[in-house]
């Protein structure tokens, strides 16, 4: 059974929470790259010892401009200027060399951080349960393994590194400016407070615009996702305007939050290079008087015009590194949220390994898709190594559900579930796995060469082994029949129907040597004449094998040793076939509803 509408219904289209502090994400995120931490170190350093450097040129060029000021009615000294601009241009092929590097280090670490997080996302939904996926959308996922870690890779590098320059630009030409002339330098600090101030208040508005657009964006790879995937089932419901008005509810939002987030951060910009032509004005006015009063002289002007660009650049890169961080930020609040999702319990201490002859007992199981909502009440149920097990009911009763709990998908709420008495509570998930092979009616195949699905995760599987399940499920004929048999690639040059998708899934678990068999509807996807072949298939593969078979055709269970009636997560009926028609109970209701002609 499937987890209930109203469950499946609270699916995770994009988290509605507030969004997190910027300096909270920033944080997370640094802890995270801590095995990069030197090599940040380093990158820093080089930065900052480059922006120095280049803060020096303009007091080598004032005392440049001095020296020909003052010799203009005696006679330059040529080689006195050449040596400066020689100083000059060494202090800047040395700064550009060191930002070169720096650069070159940020973008490797950058890019492998980002790497790693979508390799810890890769691993991570190995680690989670099930329930998660039954809350959140494939495309969310999706969106956060692709869109979110890329946009961190490509922001992160931009905002470390320019932060990094700018606040030692700012500082430095601050430094620089106090010691060439305090008041030009207070001039300039104060034309700048006011940008400041805006750069400020407009970065903490657009933030929740940054998380917001990506939230969408997860929403919309989502709906692309689930829409497109089964875009023949919306062609035949005629679903295509109700697709298209939530994708344009999806996308006008998206336009919206992204609109707002590069309005707000595109203000900064200008607004930055305004309060830098302004502060430049103000510097050469404040100077020209000083130079009449003679207070100061030519070359402090010509230097600060130079350090007036110097401290308000940095005001501009500043405000564009913060654009980039609150990109990164709105992409980690969300890549983190995912990794810190709560993991399937640490099962390090189970001890228990055992190899299954196929005895299971289920004991008062309990079981709940939402807490407070049970949808398993009581099942118990006993079988015996080699049987063959139909458990049967209507849509909804909790078969699926059953099979889902002996295979350890979901952790049951209370009883126990025992194989070979051992209460699968004290056996690993790999360990309860490796005890099965099975067949849902959800078939699933990969891009790959027909015999890689076939042989899918197992060793020593031979091409006789592969032929022979393929003959009993009766598809090799037609696999004969592809370009390159058994070697042609599925999704390229080879296109399968429902029910050969099935055969082929069926072929797959019949090289399985589990020593139990689970069959979900295996053959729902099939003709009648195809049923009777892979039936007899499934007669030859049950042998010596304990098996769960969930079947609407009650006709193909009538050899089973056990079959459980199941109905609103309980067993009401259990016996043979025969004696369950002779009770004329619930099952001879459901048989007999198979052969009922409506009646015109």
């Amino acid at each position: 059974m499937s987890p209930p509408f109203g469950h499946r219904k609270g699916i995770n289209r994009g988290s509605r929470e507030k969004p997190k502090d910027l300096v909270q994400s920033w944080k997370k995120l640094f802890n995270y790259m801590g095995r990069y931490r030197k090599y940040i170190i380093l990158a820093v350093m080089l930065s900052m010892i480059g922006t120095i450097l280049s803060l020096i040129g303009p007091n080598v060029l004032k005392d440049m401009t001095n020296l020909i000021t003052d010799n203009m009615m005696t006679g330059i000294p040529l080689d006195e200027v050449g040596r400066y601009g020689i100083i000059m241009l060494i202090i800047y092929a040395i700064s550009a060399v060191l930002m070169l590097a720096q650069g070159i280090i940020l973008a490797t670490v950058t890019q492998r951080t980002a790497g790693n997080l979508r390799k810890d996302i890769s691993r991570k939904i190995n680690r989670i349960p099930l329930s998660f996926f039954d809350k959140t959308s494939t495309g969310d996922i999706m969106s956060r393994v692709t869109n979110d870690a890329d946009t961190m890779g490509q922001s992160m590098n931009q905002a470390i590194g320019m932060l990094v320059s700018s606040i030692t630009l700012f500082i430095g030409s601050i430094v620089m400016m106090t010691i060439t002339n305090v008041l030009m330098m207070i001039t300039a600090v104060v034309s700048s407070l006011a940008g400041i101030g805006l750069m400020i208040i407009i970065m903490t508005r657009s933030q929740k615009y940054f998380n917001k657009q990506q939230n969408d964006l997860g929403q919309m790879n989502g709906h692309i996702a689930e829409t497109y995937g089964a875009h023949n089932i919306v062609k035949a419901y005629n679903g295509e305007e109700q697709a298209t008005e939530r994708f344009e509810k999806i996308n006008g939002s998206l336009a919206k939050s992204a609109f707002f987030s590069q309005f707000l951060s595109g203000l900064m910009m200008p607004l930055m290079n305004f309060v830098g032509n302004f502060g430049y004005v103000a510097v050469c006015v404040v100077g020209a008087v000083l130079v009449i009063d003679g207070r100061t002289d030519i070359g402090t002007i010509v230097a600060f015009m130079i350090y007036i660009r110097l401290f308000t650049q940095p005001l501009a890169q500043m405000s564009q590194a913060f654009t980039n961080m609150q990109s990164v930020a709105a992409g980690s609040e969300r890549v983190f949220e995912f990794l810190e999702t709560e993991e399937l319990a640490d099962e390090s201490s189970l001890t228990e390994h055992i190899s299954a002859k196929g005895k299971v007992e289920f004991k008062d199981v309990h079981f709940g898709y939402v807490e407070g909502e049970e949808t398993i009440h009581g099942f118990s149920a006993s079988v015996e190594p080699g049987q063959k097990i139909a458990i049967v009911g209507p849509t909804g009763a909790g078969k699926t559900t059953m099979v889902n709990l002996l295979m350890k998908f979901y952790d049951i709420n209370s009883g126990d579930i025992l194989l070979d008495g051992v209460s699968i509570k004290k056996i690993p998930r790999k360990d309860v796995h490796r005890q099965f092979c099975m067949v849902l009616q959800d078939t699933w195949l990969f891009e790959g060469t027909i015999k890689e699905n076939i042989v899918y995760c197992r060793e020593n599987i031979s091409d006789e082994d592969v032929i022979e399940a393929c003959k009993a499920v009766g598809i090799h004929h037609f696999i004969t029949t592809l370009p390159n048999g058994y070697d042609t690639v599925l999704g390229s040059t080879a296109t399968l129907s429902a029910g050969q998708r099935q055969q082929l899934t069926i072929a797959r678990a019949m090289i399985d040597k589990s020593p139990l068999l689970i069959l979900d509807e295996a053959t729902s996807s099939v003709d009648t004449r195809t049923e009777r072949t892979i039936q007899e298939a499934m007669d030859r593969l049950s042998q010596n094998r304990t098996s769960f078979v969930i079947a609407h055709r009650l006709s193909t269970i009538k050899n089973s040793d056990l079959i459980l009636v199941m109905n609103e997560g309980s067993i009401i009926e259990q016996g043979t076939h025969e004696g369950l028609l002779a009770k004329g109970g619930f099952y001879e209701k459901l048989y007999n509803s198979q052969f009922e002609e409506t009646e015109e």
